[in-house]
């Protein structure tokens, strides 16, 4: 069967890791989750210590830049791939929202911005690849058969990454979340390098009333047609 790349794109906590593991695990294909990477390279600089006053270092983190490795190791147990940086699993301790307060000015580095988008392009050289992010559909996969822009109200999408975060942290207040997604999507949006914006040719999907189920089938029928033709 003909296989694609698919891009997902959008803002913050509208579910697009969520549905992009759906994808890769119902179509057998690889999943990457771009965003990680930039966390992966943000846990760097914490543990570092180029962060002071949690304003980054971009001078000394781009010297270390070249000693940042990373990969993703395909978990036999979740059936999910997870990132490793410099041999060591990380997965748990992007997810934290101190990584989700510094992750923006990581980000915003074009340097940094230019070799995990080398990376990026290299993994999905093959097809076959669910990949999701900011800049998929437009920098990364420009050409990529397959490419959707998730949104949702702001307010839905900090509801949702509270009640994630809240099992982690039960000192975690609805407003700090709402105030990091508004952020971020500041950062996200009006950066210079790869802003995250909209591809003409990507479907938008507005997912503040969608269950995932919904979506999900939805997403499939557009795949359907594609690997069909």
């Amino acid at each position: 069967m003909k296989k694609i790349t698919i891009a997902i794109d959008g803002y913050s906590s509208t579910g697009k890791s969520t549905i992009a593991k759906q994808l890769a695990k119902h179509l057998s294909y690889v999943y990457v989750d771009s965003g990680a990477m930039y966390r992966a390279v943000a846990l760097f600089a914490l543990q570092n210590r180029l962060y002071v006053n949690q304003v980054l270092d971009i001078p000394n983190l781009l010297v270390a830049l070249p000693n940042i490795k990373l990969h993703f190791k395909f978990n036999s147990k979740t059936s999910l791939s997870e990132i490793y940086l410099n041999n060591k699993p990380i997965e748990k301790q992007i997810r934290t929202m101190e990584i989700s307060n510094l992750v923006s000015q990581v980000a915003r580095i074009p340097q940094v911005r230019k070799q995990l988008v080398e990376l990026q392009k290299n993994m999905g050289a093959n097809k076959g690849i669910v990949m999701d992010g900011r800049d998929i559909g437009t920098v990364v996969f420009p050409d990529a058969e397959l490419k959707l822009f998730l949104t949702a109200s702001a307010t839905t999408r900090a509801k949702r990454r509270y009640k994630e975060l809240a099992t982690q942290d039960p000192n975690i207040s609805l407003d700090a979340v709402f105030d990091n997604i508004t952020s971020r999507d500041e950062m996200d949006t009006s950066r210079k390098d790869s802003p995250l914006i909209r591809a003409k040719d990507a479907i938008e999907i507005d997912n503040s009333f969608l269950s995932k189920e919904a979506q999900f089938e939805l997403i499939l029928s557009y795949i359907s047609r594609l690997i069909s033709d």
